[in-house]
């Protein structure tokens, strides 16, 4: 660190990899700036998981009270209030914000509004000023991709603008099949919209185990989710007070919304880093190695910016084993294997370790151990909705290299068994286990029969 610069550190971009690698750094004594143009916290606190998950919460109890009379209850009809869980929501938000804000203010770090670009190595242009930093790190996050279709761009709107709608829509058309697209089509399904779910492939949620995506669709389907497969959206238009959604089947839908949930980019542009010489691939991610360093050696990036595991925990990770290693003489990385995600739909899905597929290509021979059963609770409620458990075991070793789960509490269970997972548990340690009963976690240690292909 030298005085050569205005600050050791400018990161840009106060994001969740941004803020933990600007505190971290201001920690070991560095003097950080952090730039941000919106609000502290970033895509996932302001734009994303949070207040989508706690718009879930709030479209679980649909569900919940449904379920009531089959235990007794005798609930009288509810009524939802939209725009009081959006305030709600949005007061939350404001807290974290301010948390994010006093992170960066104890650590020693400081908040600079505007937004940044790169005009050198080691220098960055910010409100008509130019500030000098020994290292630049660009921590940006992805911004959501809207294809180029008639109409779509005008009137579509994006994630962003659906955790802030004035009014619950009667009808809304949900194109995409990822992440976000399934936990808003669940969002709105659960506090009662008509919810028709358009993706182009033949199942949703490309990327996780075949079994995993054939059993959501499924349940999808049976949660009252019109779903619309094969199909893409091939023209937007204004209908008198509604949106006229053409498919390429021909059908015309009337809807009241349209979110296209159509993938995310990262958020590359207007921040210099062509001028800059910065390398980037063909989607525009930042290249980075595995010490988050691009290719000029000033100039770092983490998170979704560089499109290599796009999860709010990797970032987090990033960032501070960036900060560690430059400023904390405790050189590491962050891990990338075994990551365990979860998409928070209604049914969630969760997930650590290889595809049945991503280990068949690697180890060969495999032992496949399934478990399908209707949860306890359903028995009573009436809900046909039945949980799915996949373990996947290299058949030479018993190391168990993949996991896979649809139905309740599958986040929460599958953030315990990532830890197993990590630390090369075979199968015959999950076997020594004794469950807790009654679970459904218990399923997960008393697999006993492969299943047969």
């Amino acid at each position: 660190m030298t005085a050569e610069y205005d600050y050791d550190l400018i990161v840009i971009g106060a994001g969740s990899g941004g803020v933990r690698a600007g505190r971290i750094a201001a920690g070991f004594g560095a003097r950080v700036a952090v730039i941000e143009e919106n609000r502290p916290g970033g895509t996932c606190v302001i734009r994303g998981c949070v207040p989508k998950k706690l718009l879930v919460y709030g479209a679980s109890i649909g569900g919940d009270l449904e379920d009531a009379a089959g235990f007794g209850w005798s609930v009288d009809k509810a009524v939802h209030d939209w725009p009081a869980l959006i305030t709600a929501k949005d007061r939350e938000l404001d807290r974290l914000e301010s948390i994010y804000r006093n992170l960066l203010a104890s650590a020693g770090a400081e908040l600079v509004a505007g937004r940044g670009k790169i005009v050198g190595p080691h220098q960055v242009s910010v409100n008509g000023r130019e500030i000098s930093g020994e290292t630049i790190l660009v921590a940006t996050g992805g911004t959501p991709n809207i294809p180029d279709i008639p109409g779509l761009r005008q009137y579509a709107i994006t994630s962003t603008q659906a955790l802030d709608l004035d009014n619950l829509p009667d009808r809304i058309i949900v194109y995409g099949a990822g992440y976000i697209a399934l936990e808003f089509a669940g969002i709105f399904n659960g506090f009662g919209s008509e919810v028709h779910l358009v993706y182009r492939g033949d199942l949703p949620l490309r990327g996780f185990d075949d079994d995993i995506r054939q059993h959501m669709a499924e349940a999808l389907a049976n949660r009252g989710i019109h779903i619309h497969h094969g199909e893409t959206v091939t023209a937007v238009r204004q209908d008198k007070k509604r949106l006229a959604v053409e498919l390429s089947d021909s059908q015309v839908i009337l809807s009241d919304q349209v979110l296209a949930a159509t993938g995310r980019v990262p958020n590359t542009q207007g921040l210099g880093l062509e001028t800059a010489g910065v390398k980037m691939t063909d989607r525009e991610a930042i290249c980075v190695d595995n010490n988050s360093r691009t290719n000029i050696n000033s100039i770092f990036a983490v998170g979704d910016v560089t499109d290599r595991i796009n999860l709010t925990p990797v970032a987090i990770a990033e960032g501070h084993a960036f900060a560690d290693t430059l400023f904390g003489q405790k050189p590491r990385q962050a891990n990338h294997k075994n990551v365990a995600s979860a998409v928070f739909s209604q049914p969630p899905v969760a997930s650590v370790g290889q595809t049945e597929d991503e280990a068949r290509r690697e180890h060969g021979e495999l032992d496949v151990y399934e478990s399908r059963f209707k949860p306890m609770k359903n028995t009573l409620s009436g809900r046909n909705e039945r949980t799915y458990m996949k373990m996947i075991v290299v058949s030479s070793s018993q190391k168990i290299v993949g996991i896979h789960m649809v139905g309740s509490d599958s986040a929460e269970i599958m953030q315990g068994l990532a830890i197993a997972v990590n630390m090369g548990a075979t199968k015959e340690d999950f076997d020594a286990v004794i469950g807790i009963h009654p679970t459904a976690a218990e399923e997960f240690v008393t697999m006993r029969t492969k299943r047969q292909d």
